[in-house]
């Protein structure tokens, strides 16, 4: 809708509001965009939060200032998600901040939890549509994916010293 307003042309609204039909998939209206943006700071937030909780007095931020440790977790988190790339050895960093990683690695790039109407696509029956509480509602793998993280949690201690009979792959074949 910017172009148009910037352009004054109509190709473009017409582009935006037909864009799967013309090949344009990775073009998304502006409402979808915002809740695409709103999703990703979310999830970056809640793996910073995490994982400053988890990490913050632990070895491998010793030596690093508090500005420092927060640019360094604040980048770790977005590229665990979006470039793999890291600022930590990762072999160091705790069981249920990686399964977290995983689960964000796992997700597709357009993942909202919102539900979106298209504004072409009404003639489909309401019961088709995804109300608020059926988009916000997790499945049963989002589930133990929680439940593994909140094992990892607790038993943080013994996942660090007794790495053979505690390790992730343990935890998640007696939870599923």
């Amino acid at each position: 809708m910017a172009l148009k307003r910037v352009t004054k042309r109509e190709e473009f609204s017409y582009l935006l509001k037909y864009s799967k039909e013309m090949g344009y998939g990775h073009l998304l209206p502006g409402l979808h965009c915002w809740l695409l943006i709103v999703t990703v700071i979310g999830f970056n937030m809640i793996q910073l939060v995490m994982f400053c909780s988890m990490e913050w007095n632990s070895q491998i931020m010793e030596g690093l200032n508090p500005y420092q440790k927060l640019v360094a977790s604040l980048f770790q988190v977005t590229n665990a998600r979006h470039a793999g790339e890291s600022v930590f050895d990762l072999s160091t960093i705790s069981s249920a901040i990686l399964v977290l990683f995983v689960v964000m690695m796992y997700l597709p790039p357009y993942t909202t939890f919102l539900p979106i109407k298209d504004d072409h696509e009404n003639d489909v029956k309401k019961d088709d549509q995804k109300s608020l509480v059926e988009c916000v509602v997790f499945s049963q793998l989002s589930y133990l994916v929680i439940f593994i993280i909140l094992i990892c949690i607790t038993e943080n201690e013994s996942l660090r010293e007794d790495p053979l009979n505690f390790n992730v792959l343990n935890i998640t074949l007696e939870v599923i």
